[in-house]
């Protein structure tokens, strides 16, 4: 896999890991070795716009995946007719709004950013989360692959952090629900239904 870190967030971040994990989670879905994928870290105003140009949505967020695979056949995807390799595509990170969640939900950034890394890598290859059944699907994979992730670090005698125990480590979709309610209400300092926190 060929995995470019650009990183114009300003923040110090483990580029190393985040071409690890990416990697890893890449080979784990069966995807052509010769695969490319970029990782752009931002920070929040530039998240914050892309969020509202591509999602209609207010204010930055933790992840957004831009696949490319439409632009070159087979695409590096396991289930297209004759997979080869491509430019799969581009994984925006922003590590300030990502450092935040991650205190939020208890865990380290370094582990919020390796599973935002797999989340992206699988709608890089497709999967989403709109649909109940694919949501389940989903968030299992992306856990079960970062689960396989430490694993693999462990085997191969490396650390980049902690693997965490805590409960929204290896969180399912109603856990990341949760989160960014608890997000939105820490940012716009008032609870779910609008009044001040």
């Amino acid at each position: 896999m060929s995995i470019e870190v650009l990183n114009e967030s300003g923040e110090l971040v483990n580029e190393q890991m985040l071409i690890d994990v990416c990697s890893f989670a890449l080979s784990t879905m069966d995807v052509h070795p010769d695969t490319e994928a970029t990782i752009t870290l931002v920070d929040e105003p530039t998240m914050a716009d892309l969020h509202v140009r591509w999602m209609d949505l207010e204010g930055p967020t933790d992840v957004m995946s831009f696949p490319m695979d439409e632009l070159s056949p087979g695409g590096g995807r396991p289930d297209a007719a004759e997979p080869g390799p491509a430019m799969l595509g581009d994984i925006i990170l922003c590590p300030a709004f990502d450092a935040k969640q991650a205190e939020m939900a208890g865990h380290s950034l370094g582990h919020e950013m390796a599973l935002l890394t797999v989340h992206g890598v699988l709608h890089l290859l497709g999967y989403d989360h709109i649909e109940p059944e694919d949501e389940r699907e989903m968030f299992a994979l992306q856990n079960e692959i970062l689960a396989d992730w430490y694993d693999s670090l462990s085997a191969r005698g490396v650390q980049f952090q902690e693997r965490p125990e805590n409960a929204h480590a290896f969180p399912s979709a109603a856990d990341r629900d949760e989160l960014d309610k608890l997000m939105r209400e820490a940012e716009t300092g008032t609870d779910t239904k609008g009044r001040d926190a």
